[in-house]
């Protein structure tokens, strides 16, 4: 079922996680009907993109841990998303370090010509240590994690939008090189990245399309939102906001809330206070102390990236009115995790996207 469009020009726009990594999302034991196979997972794209969805964001794992056993490689699967699909634009996790940009580069430019311009990225710094280690590939300090992948992406913007490219950095260095053919989308694919540290937003305010945020209220949002906007602007740049979600839309409230508290029940101490360490002492290497994961709890990080502190949890109607106090803050996407994927994201097309769009609707026209 196709889901009727907002006319404002500045829609909401919905992504959602790829599983291309076992577990599901969220380190619990509870029952997820949600597949890690392609096989699923070419079904789950179709189905977001039926349902409403403009993006879907694929993982990028090496090692094994809170519950992902398997873990398929990012670029690839992206590509084979992309292929199952006719609308839908899928975002590849890539993690500096194990690509070297111009390779990175050179496969992003000819997937974007094999699907018609529907490919960006996600260029992730790193914060599980024992992963680069496992894979050899030194480990540096946070705000050094930071700086890298921000040349990073000032070398494949270059690559992709210069001929006779030439870049001289730390940790980069090319000479007179030029890529055919570029990209198609112009200027070129949309760049994404997350992180919370004060090195992560102003590496977004510099030179990044798309800021991803951990899971957090509309009044937490904001803080983070205002502050990278008045940085991007200092830049002459604007920089687009998107916010992690763990939705759990039932009919009533209670059915909701009962899932959540099933979820939190069934969770794997052991795992989630191992993922909590290795995270939060990654946040605690950043100069100011504190990164995504700073303040949250352990029932908060049962869920990967703080998907519960969104608050999208209840009826249609109450998480439709959530999704708009976001939008209120300046949020321009939500990335959506689900417990059984298919399943929720056709009853999230059916149930809460068209009460998304109407009340879009009534904004714009009131404020007309």
């Amino acid at each position: 079922m196709s889901t009727t469009r907002s006319s404002e020009a500045d829609a909401l726009k919905f992504a959602y996680w790829v599983p291309n990594v076992s577990g599901g999302l969220v380190i619990s034991k509870i029952e997820q009907r949600t597949g890690w196979d392609i096989d699923y997972n070419r079904r789950l794209a179709q189905a977001a993109e039926k349902n409403g969805f403009d993006y879907a964001l694929s993982q990028i794992r090496f090692t094994a841990g809170y519950g992902a056993e398997y873990q398929h490689e990012s670029v690839s699967f992206t590509h084979a998303l992309l292929a199952a699909t006719e609308r839908l634009k899928v975002i590849a996790a890539v993690l500096p370090g194990p690509w070297n940009p111009v390779l990175l580069a050179k496969q992003i430019a000819t997937i974007d010509h094999l699907t018609q311009g529907r490919i960006a990225v996600n260029i992730v710094s790193g914060w599980f240590r024992g992963e680069f280690a496992a894979i050899g590939e030194p480990w540096l300090d946070h705000d050094e994690r930071y700086r890298r992948s921000e040349e990073f992406i000032r070398a494949i913007k270059g690559v992709w939008t210069e001929d006779n490219f030439t870049f001289r950095g730390d940790f980069y260095r090319f000479r007179d090189y030029t890529l055919r053919p570029k990209p198609l989308q112009q200027p070129h694919p949309e760049i994404f990245q997350g992180g919370s540290s004060r090195a992560a937003r102003d590496m977004a305010a510099r030179v990044s399309d798309w800021y991803f945020t951990n899971g957090n209220t509309p009044e937490g949002v904001k803080v983070q939102i205002d502050d990278l906007r008045a940085k991007a602007a200092q830049e002459g740049r604007s920089v687009k906001i998107g916010v992690n979600a763990f939705i759990i839309a039932r009919d009533t409230e209670a059915e909701a809330q009962q899932v959540l508290a099933e979820i939190i029940a069934k969770a794997d101490p052991e795992a989630v206070n191992a993922f909590g360490h290795e995270v939060k002492n990654a946040g605690k290497a950043s100069p100011e102390g504190e990164g995504n994961w700073a303040r949250s709890s352990f029932d908060d990080l049962v869920q990967y990236n703080d998907g519960f502190r969104t608050q999208l949890i209840g009826t249609p109607q109450q998480i439709a009115e959530r999704i708009l106090a976001l939008k209120d803050v300046g949020v321009d996407l939500v990335l959506a995790g689900f417990l059984h994927f298919i399943e929720e994201v056709e009853y999230f097309g059916a149930k809460v996207l068209p009460l998304v769009r109407q009340l879009e609707e009534q904004r714009r026209l009131k404020a007309a």
